[in-house]
Parts: C-alpha cells; sequence; structure tokens
C-alpha cells in the first residue's frame, strides 16, 4: 500500500542569540517583565541572512537525512511572509540552489499558519498528481519588519525556519494524515504588515502606511486559544478518537500564557504540548517545522505516535494537523 508520509526533518536559526536582558538595552523592558508574559528567554537574530538563506539550509539538512537528492523532488512549498523579494519566490530561490531541477516551486502566506497550509497543499497535490517526494518550508526573518521601537511587539519575534520532506512510501497500512483549516478574514486587522503602499503619478493624495508588524495582543489571544481548542477538539472528534490518545499537540510557538491556557481548556498536561518558545520567540511559519526538528532531534518522535499539529497567525488564520507517524 502507497501512503504519504514524514521521511524527514531540518531546520536552521542564524547563530547570533538575543536575551532578553540585550533588548533592555534597546527598549524599556526587563527579562522579567517578557520572561513573565510571553515564556520567551531569547531569540535568533539575522545578521545579514534573508529568508532564503535559512531556507535553503533548513532543506540541505532534511535532504542529507532523507538521502535524496535535489533532483528527487517534485515540489517545494515555502510559507512565508517575509520572502527575499516578491518574484522571484523563496521556493524558486530555494529550487536553484538544491538543484531541484525536477520540481514545481511556489510560496505561500498565511502567517504563523503558514507551515500548517504548506503541508496541507503539498498532500493534497501529491494526492492527485504524480509526486513521490515534496518539500516543505516554514522559515521567516522577522527581524526585517519589526518595529525594534515598540517594545510590545519586538520582544516576541525571531528569526529561523524548518522543512520536512513528503514522500510516498509502500508501507504495509495507511498512516494517518487528517486536516482541519479555518480563515477569518474579517478580523485581519488585528495582526498586520503592510506592503508597498499605492503610490502613482495618478494618485491625488499618497497614503503612506506602517510596514512594520502591528498587533492586537488581546485579541489575537482570544483568536489564537479558541482556535487551539477548537482545531483539537475537531480533529479527535473526525478520527473517533479520545484527546488520551495523542502523544503529543505541537502548536505555533507564541506565547507560554496561549498554551497554558489551552492546555488546561482541553484538560491536557501541560507536559504534551511541547514547547521552545524559550529559545526561538515567536518565528511565524518557522516556529512548528523548528520545535518537529528539535523533537526529532531529541528522540521525542517515535513510529506509531499521533501527533497534533496546531497553527494560527495573521490573517487571521488557523489550521491543525492530525498525523500518524
Amino acid at each position: 500500500m502507497e501512503a504519504i508520509n514524514i521521511k524527514s526533518f531540518g531546520a536552521y536559526a542564524p547563530s547570533l542569540v538575543i536575551t532578553n536582558d540585550d533588548l533592555s538595552k534597546i527598549v524599556d523592558t526587563s527579562d522579567e517583565w517578557i520572561t513573565s508574559r510571553t515564556g520567551i528567554k531569547e531569540r535568533r537574530i539575522s545578521e545579514g541572512e534573508d529568508t532564503s538563506q535559512i531556507s535553503i539550509k533548513a532543506a540541505k539538512m532534511a535532504l542529507q537525512r532523507s538521502k535524496l537528492k535535489g533532483e528527487d523532488i517534485d515540489l517545494i512549498v515555502v510559507a512565508t511572509i517575509t520572502p527575499d523579494m516578491f518574484t522571484p519566490s523563496v521556493a524558486c530561490l530555494v529550487q536553484k540552489e538544491i538543484g531541484a531541477k525536477n520540481a514545481m516551486a511556489f510560496d505561500i502566506n498565511a502567517a504563523c499558519s503558514g507551515f500548517i497550509y504548506g503541508l496541507q497543499v503539498a498532500y493534497s497535490m501529491m494526492k492527485i498528481n504524480n509526486f513521490t517526494n515534496a518539500l516543505v518550508i516554514g522559515a521567516e526573518t522577522l527581524s526585517k519588519i519589526m518595529d525594534w521601537e515598540d517594545r510590545s511587539t519586538c520582544v516576541l519575534f525571531g528569526d529561523g525556519g524548518g522543512a520536512v520532506i513528503l514522500s510516498k512510501e509502500d508501507i504495509s497500512f495507511s498512516k494517518k494524515f487528517s486536516f482541519y483549516s479555518k480563515s477569518e478574514g474579517d478580523k485581519g486587522e488585528f495582526l498586520t504588515t503592510y506592503a508597498f503602499d499605492v503610490i502613482n503619478p495618478y494618485i491625488k493624495k499618497e497614503n503612506i502606511r506602517n510596514k512594520k508588524i502591528y498587533m492586537n495582543g488581546r485579541e489575537v489571544f482570544k483568536f489564537a486559544t479558541t482556535s487551539i481548542v477548537n482545531s483539537v477538539k475537531e480533529l479527535v472528534k473526525t478520527n473517533e478518537m479520545g484527546i488520551e490518545d495523542i502523544d503529543y499537540i505541537i502548536c505555533h510557538q507564541a506565547n507560554s500564557r496561549i498554551i497554558d491556557y489551552s492546555a488546561k481548556k482541553l484538560g491536557v498536561s501541560i507536559n504534551r504540548f511541547f514547547m521552545n518558545l524559550d529559545k526561538y520567540g515567536n518565528t511565524s511559519s518557522g516556529s512548528i517545522p523548528l520545535a518537529l526538528n528539535e523533537m526529532y532531534e531529541k528522540g521525542l518522535l517515535e513510529e506509531g505516535m499521533k501527533i497534533i499539529l496546531v497553527g494560527f497567525g495573521g490573517g487571521l488564520t488557523y489550521g491543525s494537523i492530525l498525523i500518524e507517524l
């Protein structure tokens, strides 16, 4: 029987570590203030590497572990809100560097839900096309769109990303991939980053907009906790399971308070929620693949396990996947 499975993991984050104490020298904040409100202790910040370079390094790690070559990849999907440029896409830049000459490549934008959306898109395309191997990447260089004078947001975010390779393989039984994703565009104003302004010779009055991250923290918290709880409940119900059947829940790493609150609402021990945001902060599309890679390297992911991935973020968007490893 042929089934689609995760074949390998990879990740990369810039080497520069910025602690909360480091940030206290830039804005009015402190380690105690940041840690108590977010759970974040440090984050990685680029010293010049752009999103494509982060993506390429994560992709090369996943390729090496999979024992595949670039030309074996049929599809590349990169989830990001911080591309190097509007075109070519980050995915095409990755394609060039890894020698994936046979691949279809494109980017998607679903903010912090991006990696979840990317997996769902890749899985669906593998089902309907003659694709054997797909590379899915979530990566960000958020430091280039942060307002470094706004202490409410600049303490939250970091740079980095991760990758997985999905492969069709012959196995004795079909392993589970189940998806649940939604969007709430009517709440989009709660988390924004503007692109180019509309400026041309025919504009009577220019409207210059803030191109840094803006977030209404209170509204995003409510949205995030509701999204996590509803997503997990929907997936276990659809798959006729109980919450006790799930080994790990890996949420987008945004804020420890969000995850703590969600765990209590679900009646699940916080120990079943993997977290590494203390080391990376919020890396948007990059957070879930960074977490998956760390779990893999620590030997926490075992064959037969059932895990749920949950993303939520700008758009507003949210999505979740139940995976049997």
